[in-house]
């Protein structure tokens, strides 16, 4: 299976990309060209040449958990990918502070929390890090397309949904307009635990009432980190059945479920124009934007597939160019683990370090390395010097590899690719 072969010249402008294979491996081999990256598989050439380009139109599918990404010439794609998201920004930053305060309540006297030296009251422009790091990764997929493929203009496409009207659309209520949008269900309640126990008509949702017992509290579905507070996460119950339900004695019934989420659709609304403005400031003339509906239409008319990728090709323009026959997955992953020691202190009060050396035996975490044949990734590393190893959608080539038995192909990056065919998911 052919595929292009990205170029660069000298002075690491990029050209456009190549499939002459044989060309390639000549250049390579009488050092006229070196590697730069193995995937997507970049070259640099070492002596002077033209910069003839083509028109590249670049297209960006921007999601809360997907990004879709494809450039394409006139008449064929020369670039599809499919970059996750991380998840699990919001989680690492509720143990941090889990583990701040035990470390300050067990090393010194207690102290009011302070509140003028928080970063939301110092910078105007800050975003919570959850919608920053996602925000990043989108710019910085854009840069690595950039530095590989001569791209002429940039198309995005970022989507807003109203949120008070799926509320509306769930419960089966009448759909908001005009003034509608100003007064929403908590709009004469003090806060959210005073709307959820008038909603629930201050009566407690396992035992109707039954428990006799007057005091009232409000109980997260999902736990609050995973959940939030939405008003749909939160639930009536009695003080009975609270704290049978949390010692494991009481069971909620099956109808109470968590409402629809809407943390998504919240990312979008927050992120869609703070990406474009950065977009514009770096790239400026070449960034425009579009609407879904548009490349709803452009998809439905030239009968195309509902991917990610698909939906990216008809955003950069050129719905009906010849799509290469794979996409790189890609998967962005964290820079740092900042925790020095494990939670639990050994007996004695010995406290476990919770990272191993950064390089085990030459290898680091998330470089990619060649195991009998299968080219993966390590996940995982023991200062034995064994390797838990896997390809980006979690599936194990094997948990506990010698070092012996594998071979480095690249240092590890903040966001890993493979190649996949067209048609295939995680």
């Amino acid at each position: 299976m052919s595929q292009p072969v990205y170029v660069i010249n000298k002075d690491g402008h990029p050209l456009m990309p190549m499939k002459r294979c044989g060309k390639v491996r000549r250049m390579l081999n009488s050092k006229r060209a070196k590697v730069v990256q193995r995937e997507p598989f970049t070259i640099q050439l070492l002596y002077e040449t033209t910069d003839f380009v083509q028109s590249v139109d670049l297209g960006i599918d921007a999601g809360s958990q997907t990004i879709g990404v494809s450039a394409c010439t006139e008449g064929r794609e020369v670039y599809a990918a499919e970059v996750e998201n991380r998840t699990d920004v919001t989680k690492k930053l509720a143990e941090r502070r889990e583990y701040r305060r035990s470390r300050r309540y067990r090393k010194r006297r207690y102290r009011k929390p302070r509140f003028q030296n928080r970063v939301h009251a110092k910078h105007k422009g800050w975003l919570a890090p959850s919608v920053e790091n996602k925000i990043t990764t989108h710019i910085q997929v854009v840069q690595k397309v950039m530095e590989i493929l001569p791209v002429s203009h940039i198309t995005v496409e970022t989507a807003s949904f109203d949120i008070q009207r799926l509320q509306a659309f769930e419960r089966g209520l009448p759909l908001p307009e005009g003034r509608d949008y100003q007064a929403g269900p908590q709009t004469e309640f003090f806060n959210a635990r005073e709307y959820v126990l008038f909603r629930d008509g201050h009566v407690c949702q396992c035992c109707k009432g039954k428990s006799k017992d007057p005091i009232l509290e409000v109980h997260h579905i999902e736990s609050r980190q995973t959940g939030g507070d939405a008003p749909n996460n939160l639930i009536t119950l009695c003080e009975t059945c609270h704290k049978g339900f949390h010692l494991g004695t009481v069971k909620l019934p099956k109808t109470i479920k968590r409402g629809m989420s809407f943390r998504d659709a919240a990312f979008m609304g927050i992120m869609r124009w703070a990406f474009y403005e950065r977009l514009r400031m770096m790239y400026p003339g070449k960034v425009s934007m579009t609407y879904g509906y548009i490349t709803k239409n452009t998809r439905i008319t030239a009968k195309l597939p509902k991917t990610h990728c698909v939906d990216a090709r008809c955003i950069s323009g050129h719905p009906k160019a010849k799509p290469l026959p794979f996409y790189y997955a890609q998967k962005k992953v964290r820079c740092h683990n900042r925790q020095l020691h494990k939670v639990n202190i050994l007996p004695g009060g010995i406290r476990k370090s919770n990272q191993a050396p950064k390089k085990v035996k030459g290898f680091e975490l998330f470089d990619r390395v060649r195991y009998k044949g299968t080219d993966c990734f390590i996940f995982g590393r023991r200062t034995s010097g064994y390797f838990d190893l896997r390809h980006l959608d979690g599936t194990k080539v094997h948990p506990c590899a010698n070092y012996q038995s594998i071979r480095l192909l690249e240092h590890s990056k903040t966001i890993l690719t493979e190649r996949r065919l067209q048609g295939t998911t995680n």
